[in-house]
């Protein structure tokens, strides 16, 4: 008997424990927006998708349609983040990204722009001296844009030439390229108090790994 499955590529953002074996998942895909998926058995000793339902896991899934969720069937995973876990800040930054992810996406939309992003500002945070202050704030800003809150330019003041070319540059740049821009500490510094003029406004939400990063002092 053929079993007729759904292929979908996507990041897990949440991963929680359910009954005595299973695992929820909450999944961002580029072709149904989040879903939720249940992985039935994961979490029984030797279980080969233990790995594969583990917050960050990018990949193709293989997913069994139900009434109201997907029951995961297979996997194949393209990259675990892995490194994401060694670094702390990384790793509280990375699972903010998953939260805005979350936050904003909606089951059964295009998710193809947030989950560029969300794997693009990953593969940032692991960047060797990469500077983790401009991965954050350019992700909101796309992030904003991507769900098409964000407001433009503020038109009563005037900004340094180098913050008006980082936004230009966000807003125009593709997802995967967003990252691939640096500015001097003047610029910065700027660039930071108007993004996080547009965060309050668009994207006031209390987010628990930020939270966190507040109580250890990052």
């Amino acid at each position: 008997m053929i079993q007729d499955f759904t292929e979908v590529h996507g990041i897990i953002l949440k991963s929680a424990d359910y009954s005595e074996y299973d695992r929820r998942l909450t999944i961002l895909t580029s072709e149904r927006g989040k879903i939720t998926v249940f992985a039935h058995g994961v979490r029984k000793t030797g279980n080969r998708f233990m790995a594969a339902t583990e917050p960050f896991t990018f990949g193709l899934f293989r997913l069994k349609e139900g009434r109201s969720a997907y029951n995961l069937r297979d996997a194949e995973i393209n990259n675990y983040f892995e490194g994401i876990r060694m670094d702390l800040e990384a790793f509280y930054l990375g699972s903010y990204f998953l939260e805005v992810a979350s936050y904003y996406a909606r089951e059964n939309d295009d998710g193809m722009a947030l989950l560029k992003l969300v794997y693009a500002g990953l593969t940032a945070l692991l960047k060797e001296n990469s500077d983790k202050r401009l991965i954050r704030h350019t992700f909101e800003v796309k992030a904003i844009q991507i769900n098409g809150e964000f407001p433009g330019l503020p038109n009563n003041r005037t900004l340094l030439p180098g913050t008006v070319h980082a936004i230009s540059f966000i807003m125009e740049t593709p997802p995967l390229k967003v990252f691939s821009f640096q500015v001097n500490d003047e610029v910065l510094r700027e660039f930071i108090l108007l993004v996080r003029e547009y965060t309050h406004h668009f994207l006031n939400v209390r987010f628990k790994s930020l939270e966190i990063m507040k109580e250890i002092g990052l």
